[in-house]
Order: structure tokens, then sequence, then C-alpha cells
């Protein structure tokens, strides 16, 4: 199979034009006419990852995070960007990323996570001027409410996280539910304005959890954890097309970050 054959059913789902315009979606090493016979599926490249590509026989990897944000001057290894280039050329693995295009649809990173929490009347959060299906997060409700505290570390265990940060426990009962996957921050005061109940993100920076202002909960679960389903949505995605395509999740756990 081609990667182009791959690549254009992705952004069928998740198009290219609806990334940010910071961003570096699309296929980022290779060659789009090459034929490739397994795909690795990964939130973020790093060299471990190319390492198991080698290893499993993947010459793609399918990543959530661009490995390359801007322009790349020289390439001689002086850092892991270029080192992962490098090997991924050396090994004839092509790498794609598919990140906030995949962000901004309505059954992307965020709607996954709003499934996992089994959110219902599910709506983008911030949908974008005149498309109401296209834009970042998702808002929707519980079937019932659910105490705070036992909400909190229901999503603990959801989400696989070691640690949330949170603001106080402002209401006693959760019912409204916003969820953005990443750095979601800049949503905030649209949850607010939507009445959530809590709103459930990741790299909150220490002042910004001040401007939940006593009107809703902060819930950041970390940027991994809160993204790190998005490589069983890629898969599903993939597998329900391409059914004789050999399509491979990373066994390798990419979180830069470590908990003590």
């Amino acid at each position: 199979m081609k990667i182009k054959e791959i690549t254009n059913y992705l952004e069928k789902i998740a198009p290219l034009s609806f990334q940010e315009n910071y961003d570096n979606c699309g296929l980022i090493v290779g060659d789009s006419n090459t034929s490739v016979n397994a795909a690795l599926i990964t939130l973020d490249c790093t060299e471990s990852i190319i390492e198991e590509a080698i290893e499993r026989e993947c010459d793609l990897i399918i990543a959530h995070h661009p490995i390359i944000f801007s322009g790349i001057k020289k390439l001689n290894g002086s850092n892991y960007i270029e080192r992962i280039v490098i090997k991924a050329i050396k090994n004839n693995i092509a790498i794609y990323a598919i990140h906030t295009n995949l962000d901004n649809v309505h059954n992307g990173v965020s709607a996954k996570i709003a499934d996992r929490l089994d959110l219902k009347t599910c709506k983008i959060l911030a949908p974008k001027e005149n498309f109401p299906n296209i834009g970042a997060g998702i808002i929707g409700e519980l079937s019932e409410a659910i105490e705070s505290k036992l909400f909190l570390k229901m999503l603990k265990d959801i989400m696989e996280t070691d640690c949330i940060r949170h603001t106080s426990i402002v209401s006693s009962k959760i019912k409204k539910v916003a969820v953005c996957g990443g750095s979601g921050s800049f949503l905030l005061d649209r949850a607010k304005d939507l009445d959530a109940d809590i709103y459930i993100s990741a790299d909150f920076k220490y002042h910004e959890f001040f401007n939940a202002d006593n009107k809703l909960i902060i819930a950041d679960i970390g940027h991994y954890e809160s993204e790190h389903f998005t490589k069983d949505l890629i898969y599903d995605f993939l597998t329900k097309k391409f059914t004789s395509f050999a399509v491979r999740l990373s066994k390798v756990n990419t979180n830069p970050i470590n908990y003590l």
C-alpha cells in the first residue's frame, strides 16, 4: 500500500486545512508514493519510537505530535529532532503527523476523552465560525450528576494519570463536563460561559488556576495523559478501513514527565 492511500484517508477524517496556523501536520519525512507494509501509531515520535519501528518492521510512523514544528537549518545530529529525522531517512521510515487537525474535528482527540467519560449530548466546546462541528474541545453531560471528589477519583482511573492538579471543589456534584486534549487553558473562559461544572485539560500555569474564579473546577490531568488514548483513536480509524494492512500500536511510553 502506498503512503498516500493511508494519508489521504486520514485527511478525509481530519483535513490538513483544519490545523492551526502554527502547526506542521502531514507527511514530514518520506515520499507519499512509497509503498509501505506496516504503520506504527504513537503520540510522539522519539528515538525510542524509531527503534521500535525498526524492530517491529514498520516503515511508516503515524504520530499525533509533529517531530518538526519549525525549520531545520542543519542535519548533523546535534539534537534529538535531527537524530530522529536522520535515523528515519537512513532506515527508510516515513513520518506522518496528525495533530491539531485531529484536535479540531468532532470525532477527534477531545471526543475520545468524552467517550471514555461516557458524556452525552456532546458538542464542540469552541466551534469555528459557521462550522459547528469543527473546533476545539468538547462539552457534554454525564447521565447522572456525580459527587465531585468521586468524579475526580474516577477521572484519575479512567484517564490513567498519576496526578490531577485541580482547583477548589466549588460544587458538590459534577454534571456538565468540558474537556480538551493537550494544552487547553485558552478555552477556560468558554467552559465558564457554558456553565461547565468542571474543565478537564492540561498544561495550566500557576496563575491560570486563579482564573477558575470559583465558577468551576479546573482539572489538569497532564498533557500526555490527556492525549495518550489518541493512539487508539487513530488505530481504530485505520483498522476499520484497511483490513489487510498492518497497523500496530506503539508499546513505548513517550511521556517525558515522571512523577515521584
